[in-house]
């Protein structure tokens, strides 16, 4: 099966790459006006590789925790991107976005430079209870060089066995959880542990995503997918976490959630 590449999602530098001077180079003709917009000359050679990444999907996934990391890792040029799935139709998320994997089970290398799992709501727990999904999962992120989760993607992972003895987040309402795993939870936007790296809940994939782009290719090269991005977040409020959320947005959230981390723990074993 032929993949696509994902050198950026729908943003600049794909158009650098498929319009600008890569084609005028290969076609050896003369270029258009309309292809000289994005000067690609100052681009440094090492920005381009051979990534292998595969980005799973699965009935109900929480689109941020996908999209998030799926732009930074677009970003790196040169990269192969395996939207994987366990078929080909478009895979609904949890707000009804779906998305086309371009990959099968079948399809995803065993040399993966990064495995990434998405979180979701209950979702997860159809993800734990599959064998073949939690067979592939095992499979591939034992050989991946780098494997990483935003949310509850870590729970996933913990199922997997592919948490102990390792620091781990997730999304506050399963990170304590990870302990039933043999992890050590944390409580921070962003863990590394080894080969491992999580995220915490939805919104922290960008960050996640953006830590890992720079660990590949340095803080340069980070640095300018996030202003490419433009990412510098100022929310209004500040409720993003259980420390600054008021009492009674905490209550409210918490009391939706106990039956969430038992069923938790119940897949655990």
């Amino acid at each position: 099966m032929k993949h696509r590449r994902n050198f950026l999602s729908a943003a600049a530098l794909l158009t650098l790459l498929r319009v600008g001077r890569v084609d005028a180079e290969e076609s050896n003709k003369p270029t258009k006006a309309s292809e000289t917009t994005h000067d690609m000359s100052g681009i440094p050679a090492d920005w381009k590789g051979n990534q292998k990444i595969a980005m799973l999907l699965y009935p109900g996934f929480t689109a941020l925790d996908f999209v998030g990391p799926q732009y930074m890792f677009g970003n790196l040029m040169g990269a192969q991107i395996y939207l994987v799935s366990k078929t080909l139709e478009p895979v609904m998320s949890d707000t009804k976005l779906a998305i086309m994997p371009n990959a099968t089970y079948a399809d995803v290398p065993q040399d993966l430079d990064i495995f990434f799992i998405p979180g979701a709501g209950s979702a997860i727990f159809d993800v734990m209870q599959d064998q073949v999904s939690m067979d592939f999962i095992k499979d591939r992120a034992s050989s991946a060089k780098l494997v990483a989760s935003v949310c509850t993607g870590s729970v996933i992972l913990g199922k997997a066995g592919l948490l102990k003895g390792k620091k781990a987040t997730s999304h506050w309402i399963s990170r304590q959880e990870l302990a039933v795993f043999g992890a050590t939870p944390v409580d921070a936007r962003v863990v590394w542990d080894g080969n491992l790296v999580t995220g915490a809940g939805v919104s922290a994939g960008l960050d996640l995503g953006l830590e890992v782009i720079g660990k590949l290719k340095g803080d340069f090269f980070a640095e300018s997918i996030q202003l490419l991005a433009e990412y510098d977040p100022k929310p209004l409020y500040k409720s993003g976490t259980l420390q600054q959320a008021k009492p009674k947005v905490r209550k409210l959230m918490e009391d939706m959630f106990v039956g969430y981390r038992k069923k938790i723990r119940q897949l655990a074993s």
